[in-house]
């Protein structure tokens, strides 16, 4: 499905560690909006819908819902920071297009071929 990086491990697990045991993990999804077609979403979750995929990583869980499965499939998710600042990097196999923000992207299914496009958020 997804991975995530340690450096986004990490820093996932430092947010949750500071909201305490009622969350249970990451919820990462895609709704439709955005420049482009479809735009990435993140939230605490406190719990998991029986249908949602689960992924462990360090110790941190994190869910997708069966609708943004297909488009979030083989994402990688990596926390980086620059002397511009610092956020969640997401790299789409999926996406073979984003908007000029890099918060919004396109598939094939919409256009063109699958190519890895790199999104901040």
């Amino acid at each position: 499905m997804l991975t995530l990086t340690d450096a986004a491990t990490r820093k996932i697990g430092e947010i949750l560690k500071e909201q305490g045991p009622t969350v249970a993990g990451l919820r990462v999804f895609v709704q439709k909006g955005g420049c482009s077609g479809y735009s990435y979403g993140m939230s605490l979750a406190s719990e998991t819908d029986a249908t949602d995929w689960v992924g462990e990583f360090g110790g941190v869980k994190v869910f997708v819902d069966p609708a943004s499965a297909p488009l979030l499939n083989g994402v990688k998710i990596d926390f980086v920071e620059t002397l511009q600042g610092s956020g969640f990097a997401i790299q789409n196999p999926n996406a073979v297009r984003s908007c000029g923000c890099g918060n919004s992207f396109e598939t094939a299914d919409e256009a063109g071929h699958a190519g890895a496009e790199e999104s901040a958020t």
